[in-house]
């Protein structure tokens, strides 16, 4: 992608390809049920309106989003790529994978109380050029999707079938369990070593990211949520 960034002395902008592209392992979650404009959907709705739920990878240009987050946020940062995984699964399928969630302290606000399980023990890996550099684990996540809708519909905005929002990126408190490159080589500080010998601090031409993700069946075993590939 092309966009704007600074000097590394923080002076620019320059315009030019990015030299610091990331990937971000996120689940997405697939309305069903729409709603009109002004209606905020309680976090206990959730399963009235979520059809069920895909994988994605979102690509960001991090030196673009350094220069376009000051002093508001990220456009050309974030919007040449964001492929997902070719199937929805279904929010019934996923059963044996709810719990509580993760302990919330300070308790959320009144409105955003969770009334029911939707913590998912949902496991992500993450593959760079066939080698598994992350499994970050999604019932590590600080909110749960219930929340999530809870809180982007609170100001009224309306749902469509088909809408997709998604969790941020999925990352676990270990450094193999972090859901990005930019976390997982420290923001440049720790490159990632490969096997091959090679190190990455972003992604370069013709390299392959492969997110995929797996949940407990109903009935034993595992529930494959699809694959993502993008090169």
């Amino acid at each position: 992608p092309v966009g704007q960034y600074a000097h590394s002395d923080g002076t620019g902008p320059l315009v030019g390809p990015s030299t610091r592209v990331d990937a971000e392992a996120h689940l997405g979650f697939v309305v069903g049920v729409p709603t009109s404009l002004g209606r905020s959907v309680p976090v206990g709705g959730f399963v009235e309106h979520v059809f069920g739920v895909v994988l994605m990878a979102d690509f960001n240009a991090r030196d673009f989003q350094a220069w376009e987050g000051l002093p508001l946020g990220s456009l050309a940062g974030s919007s040449f790529a964001a492929p997902v995984s070719p199937w929805v699964l279904p929010t019934d399928a996923l059963g044996a994978a709810r719990f509580r969630g993760r302990e919330q302290s300070p308790p959320p606000m009144p409105h955003l109380a969770r009334p029911a399980d939707w913590g998912l023990r949902i496991r992500v890996e993450i593959a760079l050029n066939g080698e598994v550099v992350s499994r970050p684990p999604y019932g590590a996540m600080y909110w749960t999707p219930d929340q999530l809708l809870a809180h982007l519909t609170g100001n009224g905005a309306a749902l469509r079938t088909g809408d997709l929002y998604t969790s941020g990126a999925v990352s676990g408190g270990e450094r193999g369990q972090r859901g990005s490159l930019l976390e997982l080589e420290e923001a440049g500080e720790a490159p990632l070593r490969l096997s091959d010998g090679s190190a990455r601090s972003f992604l370069r031409d013709g390299d392959t990211v492969r997110i995929g993700a797996w949940a407990p069946g109903m009935g034993g075993g595992a529930i494959r949520l699809g694959e993502v590939e993008a090169t």
